[in-house]
């Protein structure tokens, strides 16, 4: 088990009340743009849970939720390793529904390309895209971002849902990983 977090914490990224205000904004925006519209939330497990939770407060419209897992990262894995597995499926059927996808991060876009490419062939009236966190510098592949909490640099990062070894998901801020420091495991 990891002991604590601040032997690898470099420095906080992003302050727990920036993201929280980032996340209003995002929900008034999105709350907008669906106004008089039926909305379906699809959260990426587990990474992006404690951004929908937080996000889905701001919406103002009626909302569904839905859930997926999707496998591409192993134990201690700083990038996808390519290979995109789903894990768990929706429960909702989405055709003719608006769906926004949320996710915590999207760096190389492999991911999140292939899981709306698998949406599309469900025909959805609407398919878009939320992410927290945008690293548009690694990115491979051309993924449509809607709505975008905020673009970091090519960092490690955790905390705000984005695990760490699966730990400190929980950190109400966003913080880099301290590389002199942390050995991923085996």
């Amino acid at each position: 088990m990891m002991e604590n977090y601040h032997d690898y914490l470099a420095k906080i990224l992003i302050p727990e009340d920036v993201l929280q205000a980032r996340i209003a904004e995002l929900g008034a925006e999105i709350s907008r743009d669906y106004e008089g519209e039926e909305l379906l939330l699809i959260c990426i497990l587990r990474g992006g849970v404690v951004f929908l939770v937080d996000l889905m407060r701001r919406i103002t419209i009626p909302h569904a939720l839905d859930f997926m897992a999707i496998s591409s990262y192993g134990a201690g894995a700083r990038q996808s390793s390519g290979n995109v597995r789903l894990t768990l499926d929706l429960q909702t059927n989405i055709r003719d529904r608006n769906v926004l996808l949320v996710e915590d991060i999207i760096d190389s876009g492999n991911t999140i390309a292939s899981v709306l490419e698998m949406l599309e062939t469900r025909q959805p009236k609407s398919l878009r895209v939320c992410t927290l966190l945008d690293k548009a510098e690694r990115r491979e592949v051309t993924v449509p971002i809607h709505y975008r909490g905020f673009d970091i640099a090519d960092k490690f990062v955790f905390g705000y849902g984005l695990d760490l070894d699966e730990y400190y998901r929980n950190l109400p801020f966003i913080g880099v990983v301290d590389l002199d420091k942390y050995t991923p495991p085996d």
